[in-house]
């Protein structure tokens, strides 16, 4: 006779199986979809777009300062003589690139983090959570203007601010999650099979903490892009020359009576880029939430 287990290991889905009903899940819904492509519009922008902007983004073209939209500049130009859609298309792969990396970043960790103490408990679940706690009752814009004004404004300072601030937020959200599946059968039964801690971790909890943690990650996405649009804006993001989207706003809004579309287009794809970030994420909060 062979002996069989009281508990079976959690049965686990096809990755492609599960990719592809959340997508058809997200083409039910119509304002989902329109997040879901206008996200990757912007993706496919920041990819491409220095390739296909007429100009470089520091091009000043002679005698044609704030000339408005035309079939030559469908945005314009500047009070400097620069076309604004070209700007706009060469800004697109730092406004999404910082973001991007430094939520990565941030997830990654806070996910670690968050799976560590929720399966530990105990005092060290404690003290981690009080430490985060601590630098969580700091506004977030006031936290990133004292150490960029430390660190002094670049791109790198521009992630390190975004991953201290964002670290955390994550953290508590997959420590929540990791609370809830820890006493679950299966994780019961690996233990029962003599399997390591990171094997229980990120074979048996992380896939029941992925719907939050994709939920989570859309939203700290929107909020890098948001933040990291109004550091450029008030000098503390990406310098001259480069193309910033936050800064292109600041520039313009001086000579906004005479140069309006300076302003409305890289406003209007900050606001575009964040709207379909959020719808995405609204989205996949509701696909995870039919499913579980």
């Amino acid at each position: 006779m062979t002996d069989t287990p009281l508990t079976a290991p959690r049965p686990r889905s096809s990755p492609l199986h599960t990719a592809g009903t959340i997508l058809r899940r997200l083409a039910a819904r119509p304002l989902a979809l329109l997040g879901t492509l206008i996200v990757a519009l912007f993706l496919l922008l920041a990819l491409i777009g220095p390739a296909i902007a007429p100009y470089d983004f520091d091009a000043i073209i002679r005698g044609a300062a704030r000339q408005p939209p035309s079939v030559e500049h469908p945005f314009g130009t500047d009070r400097l003589g620069r076309d604004v859609f070209s700007r706009v298309l060469w800004g697109a792969r730092e406004i999404i690139g910082i973001p991007g990396l430094a939520t990565t970043l941030a997830v990654f960790l806070g996910t670690c983090l968050g799976l560590f103490i929720g399966y530990i408990g105990g005092w060290v679940d404690e003290l981690i959570s009080r430490a985060l706690d601590s630098l969580l009752a700091i506004p977030a814009l006031l936290l990133a203007l004292v150490m960029l004004g430390t660190i002094g404004p670049s791109p790198l300072g521009i992630v390190i601010v975004i991953v201290l601030l964002y670290v955390p937020i994550v953290t508590r959200v997959i420590r929540s999650a990791t609370l809830n599946v820890r006493a679950s059968g299966y994780i019961e039964a690996a233990r029962l099979r003599g399997e390591s801690a990171a094997y229980i971790l990120f074979r048996e909890i992380l896939p029941s903490v992925l719907p939050a943690l994709a939920v989570e990650a859309a939203l700290r996405f929107s909020y890098a892009i948001f933040l990291t649009a109004s550091l450029g804006f008030l000098g503390l993001g990406v310098q001259p020359p480069s193309p910033d989207w936050g800064r292109m706003v600041n520039e313009a809004r001086d000579g906004y009576a005479r140069t309006p579309w300076a302003l409305w287009f890289p406003a209007g794809a900050i606001a575009a880029l964040v709207i379909g970030v959020n719808l995405m994420a609204d989205g996949l909060r509701r696909v995870f939430r039919y499913e579980g």
